[in-house]
């Protein structure tokens, strides 16, 4: 699939979840965070024009209600939170987001206000009763066949299925949106746009649910007052889910400025959690038909980060601080790591004991030792000035073919398919080649020959493997951006060949770019054994 940003006046635009502030990010919140910046990286680097969206969800009854347990205000609760955890993460993370919106900012709430005010003119909003259980933390009325039983201390209570915490039952006279009349156009959609909903399984769910026939949603609530107030009716307020969905179009201009607006929506990309799929891939889209807005590209689901087999989250008491990991292992092997270990969208265990296995054998052996090993031989032999490559033969080649491959590989999985681990694999198995093709050419035993064929010979192996490192600092720059500016500078390359943040991803695998003559210095290691690490 081509990206919609690419080659027209469109921006790329990626799209996180807006994270509730009832609480600290945990590392399942940094999971599809990392995963976005990285895909808006990777698109940067193709030279597309990217916008990348993240942000807060601060209303709703759930943050009222932690408000109140600390004893402050909402605002002030989110306020807090916000500046004091939210943002200082995401700075620490690396994570080069374009905009951060808030749903308490009135550039926002003004717009919630009108569209839900247009979609209640064309008549699609009406006025009822509803009665059902509806669980806080997911701010969703749930369907009796969705809850399990309780056991222990909530033996005889029906449980939310993700949260394992009792429903309410609800009663109140709420506003409907008519979305049981959108099943038939929602079908046709998926229908036609098979890449809409990924991964497949999720495509799946959504297929099968909605076919089983939608009811109207309720789109705003009267017993308590955080949150956005319905336009004409302030004894209510609208839906969290309605307020919190249209940050995506909010953020981006909607009702405010037309240009700005078309220049970006709709999303080429909504990354999202499985949990929260049917209001991205049923209600979201109903939504933007009702009120003649262009759909999403795609919502793409990513599994969840399983710790001893449960969702990670902090009621279900398994939520860990990224922080906890980045003060081990750094942030750069904290954000590959995230990527690498669970295949995007499906279920995957969080495990420190798999994290310093993958890190010492894939980071510090496969890939530090190799840049640090290129370093050394080039400042023993040559003086720290890399040689030029004058005695090319079929080892070279086939580490060139190798590059091109990995180069077009690694573009289509995680550019195209968002398919970070195969484009992690793809790129790491030719770090592997790379070592591989030292071990044979054994550099240090042709040091020996002094002649000028054997001078030729060590030089042409030791430019292939400098050349090759080059590559690999372009395409591990959207993952891991402090050690691959560190390689990057290590080579040499930013007197010739300008910034890394400037290279592009289709020119890495194009040979010979590190020009000969660039002074290759051996640095601090990429990646230092954990014991050796500072702090661990």
């Amino acid at each position: 699939m081509v990206a919609t940003g690419s080659g027209s006046g469109k921006a790329y635009y990626v799209t996180t979840p807006i994270y509730y502030v009832n609480d600290a990010p945990h590392l399942g919140h940094a999971y599809t965070t990392v995963a976005g910046d990285v895909l808006t990286r990777w698109h940067r680097q193709r030279g597309e024009r990217v916008w990348f969206l993240t942000g807060t969800d601060e209303h709703g009854q759930k943050v009222l209600r932690t408000a109140e347990a600390n004893g402050v205000s909402p605002q002030e609760w989110c306020d807090r939170l916000v500046e004091e955890a939210w943002k200082p993460l995401w700075r620490h993370l690396e994570i080069a987001h374009d905009d951060f919106i808030r749903t308490t900012e009135q550039r926002h709430t003004d717009r919630v206000r009108e569209f839900v005010q247009d979609l209640y003119d064309k008549g699609e909003i009406y006025q009822g009763g509803y009665e059902g259980p509806y669980c806080v933390g997911c701010e969703e009325y749930k369907l009796p066949g969705e809850l399990i039983a309780g056991e222990g201390e909530y033996a005889g209570r029906q449980l939310c299925p993700i949260h394992k915490r009792p429903v309410e039952i609800l009663k109140e006279e709420n506003y409907f949106f008519k979305l049981s009349e959108y099943g038939d156009r929602l079908l046709a959609h998926y229908e036609a746009h098979p890449e809409f909903i990924q991964p497949e399984s999720a495509r799946n769910e959504v297929v099968n649910f909605v076919r089983q026939g939608l009811q109207d949603l309720s789109i705003s609530r009267s017993t308590f007052d955080w949150g956005v107030p319905v336009p004409w009716d302030d004894r209510h307020v609208i839906y969290v889910w309605v307020d919190a969905l249209l940050n995506y179009a909010t953020a981006a201009g909607y009702n405010q400025n037309q240009d700005t607006f078309e220049s970006r929506f709709p999303a080429d990309v909504h990354l999202i959690g499985k949990d929260i799929l049917r209001f991205h891939a049923v209600i979201w889209p109903a939504l933007l038909m009702a009120n003649g807005l262009r759909l999403p590209g795609r919502v793409v689901a990513n599994g969840w980060l399983l710790v001893g087999g449960e969702k990670m989250s902090k009621s279900n008491l398994t939520g860990i601080s990224p922080r906890d990991i980045t003060s081990h292992f750094g942030v750069d092997a904290f954000r590959w790591y995230l990527l690498r270990a669970i295949a995007y969208g499906q279920d995957g265990s969080f495990s420190w004991e798999d994290l310093a296995a993958r890190y010492t054998s894939e980071l510090a052996n496969d890939y530090g030792n190799l840049a640090s090993r290129v370093a050394a031989m080039v400042g023993r032999y040559f003086d720290g000035v890399l040689p030029e490559a004058t005695a090319d033969g079929g080892a070279e080649q086939a580490v060139q073919d190798a590059l091109a491959k990995t180069v077009a590989d690694a573009d289509r999985k995680i550019g195209d398919d968002v398919d970070f681990q195969a484009g992690i694999v793809a790129i790491f198995d030719f770090v592997k080649q790379v070592n591989g093709y030292i071990s044979e050419q054994e550099p240090w035993k042709v040091a020996k020959d002094g002649s000028p064929e054997g001078r030729a010979r060590l030089a042409t192996i030791l430019y292939t493997a400098a050349e090759s490192l080059r590559a690999v600092a372009v395409l591990l720059n959207p993952f891991m951006p402090e050690s691959s500016q560190r390689l990057w500078e290590s080579l040499g390359a930013e007197p010739g060949l300008g910034a890394l943040a400037d290279q592009r991803v289709q020119d890495a695998g194009e040979w010979g770019r590190l020009p000969a003559g660039s002074v290759i210095t051996k640095g601090a290691i990429l990646f230092p054994r954990l014991e050796d690490r500072p702090g661990a």
